[in-house]
């Protein structure tokens, strides 16, 4: 798929699940019971232990459905490991250049975490496929809305492309939102209950088609 193709199937999604886990044959079933749940975009994070070993066994091994990404990438070297991996696609908690022009020069599309209007509206200008907007609750409950709705001009499709990483927010505006344990289950992982994991995948999966109808 090229870079669109990805950023269109991860909106039409609606969820990424963000998945920091050691163990890649346990990883295989959290991504199976998900892709049963209708959850389809996997976020792997760097902080996981042997991160890109992990993404490459379960790029290698996971159904062509479902989109590998990387997480909590900080440098373009990073990026470039990861996706030569098997990542489709780069989460990163701040907004730097270089890790986007790396991702496109490898025809992938690329998230990185902004704060203030500012910081949105630059990634939007230098390329970033999706802004990822979190951490609202230190300015107040409005203060996410407010500014994916300032921060980018009103015939802009881009003001569609702003993720949410937790809580609530205004979803007709927000074209997908970031989801860890709250999906998964921590618990539910521990005791490998995955049909209690694909079951809160539909929930949630549910939730959302209904916000957009």
């Amino acid at each position: 798929m090229t870079r669109f193709e990805i950023v269109q199937k991860i909106i039409d999604g609606g969820a990424v699940a963000v998945i920091r886990m050691s163990d890649s044959q346990k990883l295989m079933h959290v991504a199976e019971a998900l892709l049963e749940g209708g959850i389809f975009a996997l976020e792997i994070t760097m902080t996981t232990p042997n991160a890109l070993k992990v993404i490459e066994e379960a790029s290698r091994a996971l159904p062509k459905e479902v989109l590998i990404g990387v997480g909590s990438v900080l440098d373009s070297e990073t990026a470039r490991l990861a996706i030569n991996a098997g990542a489709k696609y780069v989460v990163s908690p701040v907004f730097k250049p270089e890790v986007v022009q790396t991702a496109h020069r490898y025809n992938l599309p690329v998230m990185p975490g902004c704060f203030t209007p500012t910081e949105i509206l630059t990634a939007h200008e230098l390329g970033a496929d999706i802004v990822k907007v979190f951490r609202r609750t230190w300015l107040g409950c409005h203060f996410q809305s407010d500014q994916s709705a300032d921060a980018t001009p009103e015939s802009d499709a881009h003001r569609r492309r702003i993720a949410d990483q937790r809580g609530r927010v205004d979803q007709r505006r927000c074209m997908c939102r970031g989801r860890r344990w709250c999906v998964a289950g921590q618990k539910a992982i521990d005791s490998e209950n995955f049909a209690q994991l694909t079951e809160n995948a539909r929930i949630l999966k549910q939730s959302i088609d209904a916000v957009r109808k």
